[in-house]
């Protein structure tokens, strides 16, 4: 009876459970829908594939970022100290950096010595005082044969060229020891002291308190009416050696000498270096350049003894 009470219950046991045995065997899987353990194996196996290829670019973007401020860290390091080793202040410290790129004192190129020369020539018979003696310097005297030409070197052993006594003189300044470093004090102090006003009494012995005033120019330097004047000296090529902060200011003074009918021109050389270029746009001013060339500049002053400024308020101020 209950074999045959089984066959019934097979036979009138509708199709759809019939078609689907597993509901009976584990009745955990009734809650969710009816997937075969083959469908279940692929899934499991392509699920953390997708993941992965999704964290891939994730990674790479992680990985290049610390990369690249690991690199931004070491050349800020690098940077701050050498900055710290070459100065305490941030006007050293930028002198440091652009002396450093800009070091050796070069020589004139043919269109700097071009430009100095036709000066010359168009002036002559004149008065030519050259700060710095060389050898392409020694040419203006035969050039200015008629006229004056007087150079002051702060190197002994460069004073001992052979020069024709009778129109060219070498004089070695024994007390110009103004270095490099000190540049922006000098000017600070210049800016703030009356006693470095552009006038002849600046720079005689004694009578000025002005710490870029050269204390040892000779006597024919003050009597001279400078028609010509070149600063190439001394060579301010490292923070320790001595600077052209003191030429350059003499220049701006000697050129202010005589009533406003009368012109000196003054050269500077090497005016891609950072004391070269302030100091000459500080007394020389920019509103008096005329020309340029390569790294020599030109500016033509008028005569103003009295003057008590270099520049005007316009142009005259360098703000740092």
């Amino acid at each position: 009876m209950i074999l045959k009470e089984k066959e019934n219950r097979v036979v009138i046991m509708p199709p759809q459970l019939h078609q689907s045995p597993l509901p009976i065997l584990n009745p955990l899987l009734r809650s969710s829908p009816p997937s075969s353990p083959k469908h279940q194996r692929e899934s499991k196996i392509t699920m953390p594939k997708f993941a992965v290829r999704k964290l891939v670019p994730l990674l790479i973007f992680i990985l290049s970022s610390l990369y690249v401020l690991r690199l931004l860290r070491i050349s800020l390091k690098s940077s701050s100290s050498t900055s710290r080793s070459l100065s305490s202040t941030t006007f050293r410290s930028s002198f440091s950096q652009r002396i450093s790129a800009n070091a050796s004192q070069s020589a004139l190129t043919e269109k700097e010595l071009k430009l100095l020369s036709d000066t010359v020539t168009s002036r002559s018979p004149c008065n030519v005082l050259v700060f710095g003696v060389a050898t392409q310097y020694l040419t203006l005297s035969s050039i200015n044969t008629r006229g004056i030409t007087v150079f002051l070197e702060d190197e002994h052993s460069k004073t001992k060229a052979e020069v024709n006594p009778n129109t060219t003189r070498i004089y070695s300044l024994k007390n110009h020891r103004m270095e490099v470093k000190n540049a922006y004090k000098l000017l600070r102090h210049a800016r703030a002291n009356p006693a470095c006003a552009p006038n002849m009494n600046s720079l005689h012995q004694g009578s000025s308190e002005c710490k870029l005033r050269l204390k040892d120019l000779p006597q024919e330097v003050h009597d001279t009416r400078w028609d010509v004047i070149v600063v190439d000296g001394p060579r301010g090529d490292d923070l320790e050696a001595p600077g052209r902060m003191g030429s350059i200011y003499t220049a701006a003074v000697l050129a202010r000498k005589g009533s406003s009918n009368s012109t000196t021109d003054v050269f500077v050389h090497d005016v891609q270096r950072t004391v070269e270029k302030w100091l000459s746009w500080e007394f020389l001013c920019q509103e008096n350049q005329v020309s340029a060339k390569g790294n020599l500049w030109k500016f033509r002053i008028k005569g103003r003894s009295n003057a008590s400024r270099f520049c005007s308020p316009e142009t005259g101020l360098i703000r740092y």
